[in-house]
């Protein structure tokens, strides 16, 4: 008996997984078994995750170093405490500094000598006896600061055992987070994905070392060439042409997109680049290696580190963290604190009209992927309009009573917080549009060349464009490029702190304007 395998995606709340399907058929797998097994080529990742999950996955490191300084600094107040007769806040400044010195130079040295990256390349027991080595450097900082502040009667017991107690701590939680993340890159959470344009000999020797090192994973090939382009590189099947990539399925799962062609040929680089470059993907030149060395430099910047680097300046990840904390604890309260006056909405919205209280869809989130919104329903269920193809105008026919009560006061959006949570949209961002939404008779899409580069952050409840007047309905295409060009400013700019004042001055800001149509 044979068994054929096929791999569909399944969707799973925002993640898709892969469901096998064994085929107990007697005889051998038909031609189109085969041509479909081809077409998904030779990098099939056990989890799908795209874009924005597989970067949520790499920053988890955050909160890895935010559990040891949470382990350091609780050694450190308890052996304070001790010092102090246990109350660490009446302890004498001379007595803590010893133990505080060595705190914050053994998380110094975590961070500074790289024990976060977690590199596929070091083993285990090398990253253990760094650890272990920091802290050994870290008491002997401490021990040498006590000995000088307090001489013989320094308490040499009570610094062993601070000691021993993080030569024990630290590198267990290390060896968990080692475990934690071979098992994600095993799985493919950390493996970077990417589309290859050119059906080339670039290509294929990109894919072929590809293939060795399994570290990187070349979801398909576009070219224009279609007619001289075979249907697979390297087991990779080639999937179109290079235009495909801007609405194809695929897109969400690609974190970027190599251009496997002749460098001199530059006038087709820059029609390529051009044609491109409304994506909110990063687009790479692959010049040719020729040397093996060159090659696994070219490929190991492509697969770059697998966890967020915590080293140097501020950084997108950072950013990006702070923002998803933010999210969450601001959500989590929002929907804690708003849940009996959202009960109470919804009650209101079902009495008012017949269907459910609530609407979902489908719009565009972070890198093109498409996900579910949910709204309090402001118009007749049988007029509701899933793709925006006819937008809102002022005494629109459609709207229900309390949804224009709804609509005026943006409490409709406020279900919205749950897509926060979930880490599908932000509080702060570019709206989300629906997929396919019109300006009159034309996709708005493709009113405005860098309408796709809205989709370079994750959408939020409010945003810069919201405050600023663009909101609600866009009758004009003189209105979405106005809409496109605020939401491309705020993410340009976007940090912690002006997210802060955004949500600060939504809702005076929704209140007082009285003009616009939503």
């Amino acid at each position: 008996m044979t068994s054929a395998e096929s791999l569909f995606p399944v969707a799973d709340g925002a993640r898709l997984r892969t469901k096998v399907v064994h085929d107990s058929l007697q005889s051998a797998p038909d031609s189109a078994t085969v041509r479909g097994r081809a077409r998904r080529g030779p990098f099939r990742p056990d989890l799908w995750l795209n874009t924005r999950q597989r970067n949520a996955a790499r920053r988890r490191v955050f909160y890895f170093r935010s559990l040891d300084i949470l382990a350091v600094v609780a050694t450190v107040v308890v052996g304070i405490a001790l010092l102090a007769g246990g109350a660490p806040l009446s302890a004498r400044l001379i007595d803590a500094a010893p133990l505080i010195l060595g705190g914050l130079m053994i998380l110094g040295l975590l961070r500074s000598l790289g024990l976060y990256r977690f590199d596929k390349n070091h083993s285990v027991l090398l990253h253990l006896a760094g650890v272990g080595a920091v802290v050994a450097l870290g008491a002997a900082a401490a021990s040498a600061l006590g000995l000088a502040l307090h001489g013989a009667a320094m308490p040499w017991r009570l610094y062993l055992a601070w000691s021993a107690a993080l030569l024990v701590l630290l590198p267990c939680l290390h060896m968990i987070w080692s475990l934690m993340v071979a098992d994600w890159r095993q799985k493919g959470a950390l493996t970077p994905s990417i589309a290859v344009v050119g059906a080339t000999r670039h290509a294929e020797r990109l894919i072929h070392e590809a293939l060795e090192r399994r570290d990187l994973n070349v979801l398909g090939v576009f070219d224009d060439r279609l007619a001289r382009s075979p249907d697979a590189i390297g087991g990779v099947p080639v999937l179109g042409e290079a235009d495909a990539l801007l609405n194809h399925r695929l897109t969400p799962y690609i974190d970027q997109i190599v251009l496997a062609i002749d460098p001199k040929a530059e006038a087709r680089v820059r029609d390529l680049t051009a044609r491109l470059s409304v994506l909110p993907i990063r687009l790479t030149l692959l010049v040719d290696p020729k040397t093996a060395e060159q090659r696994n430099a070219a490929l190991e910047k492509l697969a770059q580190a697998p966890m967020a680097p915590l080293e140097g300046p501020v950084d997108h990840d950072r950013r990006a963290f702070n923002k998803r904390l933010q999210d969450v604890i601001l959500a989590s309260a929002g929907l804690l604190l708003l849940s009996p006056f959202l009960l109470l909405v919804g009650a209101l919205v079902r009495l008012d009209s017949p269907g459910p209280a609530m609407f979902r869809q489908r719009r565009h989130g972070f890198n093109q992927e498409e996900i579910v919104v949910w709204k309090f329903r402001t118009m007749r269920h049988d007029a509701a309009d899933a793709t925006a193809s006819r937008q809102v105008t002022a005494d629109d026919d459609r709207i229900t009573r309390i949804g224009r009560f709804l609509r005026a006061t943006s409490l409709d959006e406020l279900p919205q917080l749950l897509n926060v949570i979930r880490g599908e949209m932000s509080l702060v961002g570019p709206r989300p549009h629906a997929i396919g939404m019109k300006t009159g008779a034309i996709e708005s899409a493709r009113l405005v060349a860098d309408y796709a580069h809205r989709h370079r952050i994750k959408p939020g409840m409010t945003g810069w464009a919201a405050i600023k007047g663009s909101r609600g309905p866009m009758h004009t295409a003189p209105e979405v490029r106005r809409r496109v060009q605020l939401d491309i400013d705020y993410i340009e700019h976007q940090s912690f702190w002006m997210d802060l004042w955004i949500i600060a001055v939504t809702i005076p800001v929704l209140l007082g304007d009285r003009m616009s149509v939503r």
